[in-house]
């Protein structure tokens, strides 16, 4: 095969005789090489996904997948004493995004090409991307995360624009990676930079940098410390940077395929991911009144090109920023805003839909409502409460304008590569059109009450948690017992997820192992997680995480029965291990704050059971599920905004509950001071008892109760392994495939 020649070609060498890292750069040759034959032009109107965030992970496996050659490169290996997995851990792993948002968009990325849809990603080639966390002293410590290498997945292309920004100008190159489609096209994902970029600048031993000098720090690293007004203006230097490099590679395209402008919308199609790329809006304005448009008619196309798409409804996500920051910034642009806010002005009298407010801040958001065509929410109940609270102003303006989109993932990472035994046993049982037609999972509703096929899935799941055993082992010294129940909360560090609920549960087994109640099956309970830097409250809750692990450990009564597990450094690798292991997958964000999650889509398709409040997709999953087979707890959405409107949520009132008081007033015993940091655990104390903005004190007491019901009901393990195994039949709604079929249908019309 290729690879046999590349590696004679590049080191003179067999494959046996090379060593891990030369027979990586073999594959990443001969990977692109092969990608590339699949790039087409066809289409005459291309989309234009422009996010922040792209966290796409390791790419050398998935591209062998999508390419259809995985398995054979995996047994040239083999035969040659050489290992695919090894060879993976040599790949660094690029972190482009945060959580949700930017797997999100990776998965968008690959679906497309699956689909055969021209789509491209537009993103910034952020050098250190987001910070790699390592733990000292029971603390998240944030340290630089480069991942570029001389030979990477990064192409160098000569695209290259003068960007100008208040007080300097600077001069882009793009740099592009290969999307792979399974057995389909190839499209791009665009990557901006500037060459003088200097890693050097940032301190040593953590992730501070000088934030003025934007020559060297534009593209250093993902979300920028924001608690200073540096940080603010770095922001805005790195969101304009990326969508006037969008804008111009846009217009270019399109006037290479034969557009004239007027017609822009017949040949781009530009999709706004959040808000952080809303500048794109004003900045194609100004570009097409510089080719000679009127505002007038320019504002008109631009509408017509763009959609915006909403991940949130918490209000600091929606920003605002100030027009001091954008004069200084991108003064060009300042007018044309002005204009349109004008022109919302002599349209509607109500305040709260004008993109500059009272106090002079722009709300980027508005920009994206008044001025695209089409505003989506990304799960059916988080599309409602934009609808009918967050949004209501402007969904009374333009109803026609929103739609939902529920989110979905990539069976390609997330089953077939993730999960190598139970994507085989699958196809054993309907054969293999499911990795191309997800909907086909629902062919395995006939073995429900098959007892072998159970016990098989019982089999697989066991496998999978030896091999998550052997990983944090050999990556963290941790030791963990496979026997036991494995209930897992991986996501983003945020108090609306409420990891500190799920740490209350732990205090409170903690103290019924104490009292001689023993689990009948011991209970293994994993966080992986990520504080910004900035979120002191986010970094205090990790801290209490890390002290209930080192309590729990060296306690010899309560340690066989109950064991945390933090996991360092949580990434797409690590999901990929963490989440075939899966038993219980916690998704018990307050109800009406998660938008959509996509990690609850992962877990269930990899037949884990949910435990979770009623919640973004968790309300879809059920009702696909049915109520037997998922695990629903907490007030609802509408009870929690009703709190919310009224004002009458008091946690002290909840805390004053002898049963509530306990579990919190750990926080600060001696046991857990002994271990931690008086300040921040003090602080976190005070925090549940004083604010709680996220009402976890409301709903502790059920979540105890029904987490109770999930581990009696793990005891009987075949009506177990039937829940598992309709989770992973009523997952095919969940693919990304059939979500950007809808974008397509129903926005982009491709």
């Amino acid at each position: 095969m290729m690879l046999t020649e590349i590696c004679k070609k590049k080191y003179n060498k067999t494959i046996k005789e090379c060593s891990n890292e030369e027979i990586y750069f073999a594959l990443l040759d001969m990977t692109k090489e092969l990608a590339e034959d699949k790039v087409t032009e066809d289409g005459k109107k291309k989309v234009y996904y422009i996010s922040a965030e792209f966290l796409i992970g390791k790419l050398l496996s998935n591209n062998l997948i999508n390419l259809g050659i995985f398995d054979e490169v995996k047994q040239v290996l083999a035969e040659n004493g050489k290992s695919i997995y090894d060879i993976e851990e040599v790949e660094p792993e690029p972190s482009l995004g945060n959580g949700g948002l930017g797997r999100l968009a990776a998965c968008f990325l690959d679906s497309m090409a699956t689909l055969g849809l021209p789509g491209d990603g537009i993103g910034l080639n952020y050098h250190m991307g987001l910070f790699k966390q390592v733990f000292e002293n029971n603390y998240q410590k944030e340290t630089a995360n480069p991942w570029i290498e001389a030979d990477s997945w990064l192409t160098k292309t000569d695209v290259s624009n003068t960007i100008r920004f208040g007080n300097c100008t600077v001069q882009s190159r793009m740099y592009d990676i290969d999307v792979t489609g399974y057995e389909n096209r190839t499209n791009k994902l665009h990557l901006f930079d500037i060459e003088s970029v200097d890693e050097s600048i940032m301190e040593p031993d953590g992730i501070s940098f000088d934030k003025t000098d934007i020559k060297k720090n534009l593209t250093l690293c993902l979300y920028p410390d924001d608690s200073d007004e540096a940080g603010n203006l770095l922001r805005i230097y790195q969101q304009y940077f990326m969508v006037a490099n969008g804008a111009q590679l846009i217009l270019a395209e399109a006037k290479e395929k034969g557009s004239n402008l007027h017609d822009l919308a017949d040949y781009a199609a530009v999709q706004i991911n959040d808000t952080h790329p809303s500048m794109v809006i004003p900045e194609l304005i100004r570009l097409l009144m510089e080719e000679g448009i009127s505002f007038d008619e320019a504002t008109e196309i631009v509408t017509d090109v763009c959609a915006y798409t909403n991940h949130t409804i918490l209000a600091e996500a929606l920003e605002k920023w100030p027009v001091a920051y954008l004069e200084k910034v991108v003064p060009q642009l300042m007018p044309v805003i002005r204009m349109l806010d004008k022109k919302v002005r002599n349209r509607y009298k109500d305040e709260r839909v004008y993109i500059i407010d009272g106090d002079s801040r722009v709300h980027m958001a508005h920009i994206d409502m008044h001025y695209s065509h089409s505003v989506n929410g990304v799960a059916y109940l988080h599309t409602e409460i934009l609808k009918n609270s967050e949004l209501h102003p402007f969904y009374e303006i333009y109803p026609e304008k929103f739609n939902n989109k529920t989110n979905g993932i990539t069976f390609r990472r997330w089953l077939l590569y993730c999960n190598e035994k139970l994507a085989a046993y699958i196809t054993e049982l309907i054969g293999p059109d499911y990795k191309k037609d997800a909907d086909k999972l629902q062919e395995l509703a006939s073995y429900y009450k098959d007892k072998n096929v159970l016990e098989e899935i019982l089999a697989i799941k066991k496998s999978n948690k030896a091999v998550l055993k052997d990983y944090l082992k050999e990556t963290q010294g941790i030791d963990i017992n496979e026997n036991s129940i494995f209930d897992i909360q991986v996501k983003r560090l945020h108090e609306y997820k409420r990891q500190q609920m799920n740490a209350l549960w732990v205090i409170y087994k903690y103290f019924e192992i104490k009292k001689g109640h023993l689990p009948e099956t011991p209970v293994t309970v994993i966080f992986g997680a990520k504080a910004a830097p900035a979120y002191t409250i986010a970094k205090d809750i990790i801290h209490l995480i890390l002290c209930l692990q080192e309590l729990i450990d060296n306690d010899p009564e309560v340690s066989p029965y109950l064991k945390v597990v933090m996991i360092e450094n949580y990434n797409v690798s690590k999901a990929a291990k963490i989440i075939p292991a899966c038993d219980i997958s916690e998704q018990i964000s307050l109800a009406s704050k998660e938008a959509s999650g996509t990690g609850n889509m992962k877990f269930m398709l990899n037949g884990a059971v949910t435990l979770g409040t009623r919640d973004g997709a968790n309300v879809e999953i059920g009702e696909l599920v049915g109520e037997d087979n998922i695990y629903f707890f907490g007030e609802s959405s509408e009870e929690v905004i009703e709190h919310y409107a009224k004002a009458d949520y008091v946690a002290r009132e909840f805390y004053e509950k002898p049963e509530i008081k306990k579990l919190v007033d750990f926080i600060v015993s001696d046991e857990l001071l002994a271990i931690g940091q008086k300040e921040a655990l003090t602080r976190l104390h005070n925090e549940l008892i004083v604010k709680d903005w996220f009402m976890t004190l409301l709903d502790v007491c059920d979540y105890i109760q029904t987490k109770e019901q999930v581990l009696a009901d793990y005891e009987d393990r075949m009506g177990w392994a039937e829940k598992t195994l309709v989770n992973i039949s009523k997952a095919g709604f969940f693919s990304s495939d059939r979500t950007i079929a809808e974008y397509n249908k129903d926005i982009w019309k491709l």
